[in-house]
């Protein structure tokens, strides 16, 4: 039998989705096959409508070899095991005479436990988990999840938090639920042949296609224990998040609430002279960062080093001490012995990585109004350890709607790190980049407009030029306004005075969760929802309630960022442009992202309109308008307005 071609086996797939073939979809399956079949990587940039997911999973399923599929929002992932997949795979049987099997996989605390449901999770005080709620407060809001959760544990199949609809706290979450340091095993615990997580585990050793998230892949990368499958093929989507992602997961950080919850757990469990160690270290890391200061610790203070030492030989001795002792009188001892262990653990890996002090790590201080200050750890860059990690012993596709920036995908390739396309050597991973485009035709639908009139954005104060500029604009578009600002506070300041300004309905993120914000501002076009960063990419709404995006200035990482500059200064002491390498990277990056939510269908059209002149007049500008899309571009205020007065009065006809 002749194997069916890739093109025959793409038309089946799109046909079954209901979706419409497309020049660059086929690029990209034709490219994808091609580093599947000869062992090479490559970087895909598809714009938005391009239908990227089966652009990959075609060519995947087709090669037969296990596929890893790692994606960066919750939604992606739901979409492909929900939707893509179950089609995909009955679309191409006849064809590929197979039904390739599929499975979601997560890190462990992501399902419920069944140990933690049914004994309780080990507490700092002597009550067990359901007495303390259905004793004391049976109606407050945790007690109701935690029983709705109970309730729910008895119905649910894959016991996976996201299948819970509602949802509940962090806080509820967290007690019936355990850390891969927590979990006892399969073998030691009384549940674990109903185990959720070593179930979703089983599945995933046994599909053709596993679909993960960035934060697994990076787990799996870091810790040396492997937690996926064994895969040939490895296909990143969402792939501009995953740097961030990898870091989030290699940052340790340390808190004196988080010391003080392990000091309570262990004290049970170990001899009088080792809990008191730990508890007087403890102490005195509490006494130092009540006095710590936000901000990056090139050296570590004298009085923070000694904290840390003495925390780290504290948790060493307890580590000890907890292995080698038994109490019977503990209830359910070694789940309180495993959680215990797991945080004082997590101390000693922290203290004793900050006492090392690296000059691959950077260092620094948080501090919260609420929950005080936080000392954190993370990678200078994670480019060595991608490199070393994700490129060996497989094939990598790395793909998302925007990979290029500035023009080409060397900067994104040296955050992952690559060589510059083209560069060949020993241990030299060789790629190639691929741009196939966007099926919408960027210049008739959308308009660039820069208000390079503005006075350059100040750091601190009050814009009254850009909020001026932002009501007249909102007032043409008739609504249908999105604003993207650089800070959250930015976000309120705007929302606070255009709402005594305007007639129009102004939603702000955080006033409600993040989904019924979009239901409402999608609902209807006069309303304009204004946030921050996650709107910058979660946001999809086409159609005539999003024709004017709205940028309050161009999102460079803030000049305090830890590690932003501690990455800046480190490019530049190597003898490179550290503003264009990280600052001018970042937020050429959030800006194509944010551009992106103007037009999400072929009948979208509208105005992306940056308050920021910088755009215009710096030398930088020209590399993040590079990045965006190729909307019509202009600096006249007067053409932006009467554009989004005309767009708006097409809305208005077609609307009645």
């Amino acid at each position: 039998m002749t194997k069916p071609s890739l093109p025959d086996l793409l038309h089946a797939a799109v046909s079954a989705v209901g979706g419409t073939e497309r020049p660059g979809q086929v690029a990209m399956a034709e490219a994808v096959g091609e580093a599947i079949d000869d062992n090479s990587h490559r970087l895909i940039q598809a714009g938005t409508g391009t239908g990227k997911s089966l652009g990959y999973l075609v060519p995947a399923l087709a090669h037969g070899e296990r596929v890893v599929v790692a994606t960066a929002t919750l939604a992606l992932q739901r979409q492909l095991v929900e939707r893509d997949l179950p089609r995909t795979v009955e679309a191409l049987h006849p064809q590929l005479r197979r039904r390739p099997q599929f499975a979601m996989l997560k890190g462990r605390s992501n399902y419920l436990c069944l140990h933690r449901l049914h004994e309780g999770a080990p507490q700092d005080e002597e009550e067990g988990l359901f007495d303390q709620f259905e004793a004391a407060t049976p109606t407050s809001k945790l007690g109701k999840d935690l029983l709705r959760l109970r309730d729910w544990a008895d119905e649910t199949e894959t016991g996976d938090r996201d299948d819970l609809t509602p949802g509940v706290s962090d806080k509820a979450w967290a007690q019936i639920s355990v850390s891969s340091r927590e979990c006892l095993g399969a073998t030691k615990c009384a549940y674990g042949a109903e185990c959720f997580a070593e179930a979703a585990r089983e599945r995933a050793k046994l599909a053709d296609v596993v679909v993960t998230n960035h934060a697994l892949l990076a787990i799996d990368a870091i810790e040396g224990a492997p937690v996926l499958p064994q895969h040939e093929v490895l296909i990143v989507d969402e792939a501009h998040e995953l740097v961030s992602r990898v870091t989030g997961v290699a940052t340790g950080e340390l808190t004196p609430g988080q010391v003080n919850r392990a000091v309570k757990r262990a004290a049970k469990l170990v001899d009088e002279k080792s809990a008191d160690s730990l508890q007087t270290a403890s102490e005195s890391f509490e006494r130092v960062m009540e006095l710590a200061l936000p901000g990056r610790l090139e050296e570590i203070p004298e009085d923070l080093g000694y904290a840390l030492m003495a925390l780290r030989d504290a948790a060493r001795n307890v580590i000890s001490a907890i292995g080698s002792t038994r109490d019977k009188s503990v209830h359910d001892e070694d789940a309180v012995r495993k959680q215990a262990l797991a945080a004082v653990e997590n101390i000693h890996t922290v203290a004793e990585r900050i006492t090392n002090g690296s000059e691959y790590d950077v260092v620094w201080y948080e501090r919260h109004d609420r929950f005080g200050a936080t000392l954190r750890v993370a990678p200078l860059s994670v480019s060595g350890l991608l490199r070393e990690k994700l490129f060996e012993d497989r094939s990598v596709v790395l793909t998302s709607a925007t990979l290029k920036l500035g023009g080409d995908f060397n900067g994104v390739a040296a955050s992952l790190g690559l060589s510059p396309e083209g560069v060949e050597g020993d241990d030299v991973p060789v790629w190639k980049g691929l741009d196939v485009g966007s099926p919408f035709d960027y210049p008739k639908q959308g308009i660039l407009y820069v208000a390079k009139h503005l006075a350059t954005p100040g750091r601190e104060g009050t814009r009254g030029d850009m909020m001026d500029e932002l009501a007249e604009l909102i007032e043409a578009a008739g609504g249908r306004t999105l604003g993207l600002f650089s800070s959250m506070r930015g976000a309120k300041a705007a929302a606070e005075e255009l709402r005594g300004r305007l007639d129009n309905p102004i939603l702000l993120q955080g006033e409600e969760t993040l989904g019924e914000l979009i239901k409402a501002f999608a609902a209807d076009p006069k309303t304009c929802l204004f946030g921050t960063l996650s709107l910058w990419q979660g946001v999809d709404v086409p159609g005539p309630s999003c024709q004017l995006v709205v940028m309050d200035r161009i999102p460079f990482p803030r000049p305090d960022d830890p590690l932003m500059s501690a990455r800046q200064k480190s490019v530049e002491e190597h003898g490179g442009n550290g503003f264009m390498a990280v600052a001018a990277t970042h937020a050429a990056l959030l800006m194509a992202q944010g551009a992106g939510r103007l037009v999400r269908a072929s009948g979208d059209r509208g105005v992306v309109a940056v308050l920021d002149p910088r755009l215009a007049t710096a030398r930088y500008g020209s590399f993040l308008r590079a990045t965006l899309p190729d909307f019509w571009y202009t600096t006249d205020r007067n053409q932006a307005r009467r554009s989004l007065a005309a767009i708006d009065a097409g809305a208005l006809a077609e609307g009645k």
